[in-house]
């Protein structure tokens, strides 16, 4: 299987006043394609810079990251964002719709950087709106549609450039308990398509979606359901 995401010896270290503030040490990982992995830890625990290092909005300190196959410290700010916009899908917490445009304007967005023109970013728009089940509210905006709806808006323009990897951070934050099962549910379709899915959760329930859970502690991989033997082993 493919490695789509392979972290090496991982470092990264904050500047503060009284000196360098450690956030992610000596952290190892392989993401394959196809996997469904939920990243876990309490607050402070360097889950969500270590989901920023994924997604090339942060650089480590010190360490590789291969992204499908591109060794990402060696790329310049074109290529990076190049590869970030042709790679990755990103869902976040809050939405981050573009609130005066209409759903349609919002999916096709990342394709304005892929060179299409409007009607073939309109037309791709649609078919994934239509995939997340809101093919009727092409023209709504988002202040007019639940949470929920709002979710998967931004789950389709995720979708929108194919991505190899989508990266969700607490997907289902701000939703209710039905509402984020639907969420889930939807994530778990696309995991079943053969999309890899990257989340960073908080709760037991939604990481119970995941087929493999890492945890993460005072900036290190304390456990990883699927090599657990091999984690405890390093950590003795």
């Amino acid at each position: 299987m493919d490695k789509v995401i392979e972290v090496r010896h991982l470092y990264k270290d904050y500047e503060t006043a009284a000196g360098p503030f450690p956030v992610l040490k000596d952290v190892n990982l392989v993401i394959k394609k196809g996997d469904y992995v939920a990243i876990m830890g309490p607050s402070g625990s360097g889950k969500s810079t270590f989901m920023n290092i994924l997604g090339c909005l942060d650089r480590p300190t010190i360490g590789e990251y291969m992204l499908i196959g591109h060794d990402v410290g060696k790329l310049n700010s074109n290529a990076l964002a190049l590869l970030r916009n042709q790679t990755i899908g990103f869902v976040f917490q809050g939405f981050n719709l573009l609130a005066r445009s209409s759903l349609l304007d919002n999916v096709s967005l990342p394709l304005v950087y892929a060179g299409l023109n409007k009607n073939m970013r309109h037309e791709k728009a649609k078919q994934v709106l239509a995939k997340v089940g809101l093919s009727q509210y092409f023209q709504s905006r988002p202040s007019q549609i639940s949470g929920g709806q709002q979710q998967r808006v931004a789950i389709a323009r995720a979708l929108v450039n194919n991505p190899s990897l989508i990266l969700a951070d607490e997907p289902t934050g701000n939703l209710d308990s039905k509402t984020s099962e639907e969420i889930m549910a939807l994530f778990d379709n696309l995991n079943n398509e053969g999309i890899t899915i990257i989340l960073v959760t908080h709760e037991n329930d939604i990481a119970a979606h995941a087929r493999r859970q890492v945890r993460f502690l005072d900036g290190k991989i304390t456990q990883d359901s699927s090599q657990q033997q091999t984690v405890s082993l390093e950590t003795n």
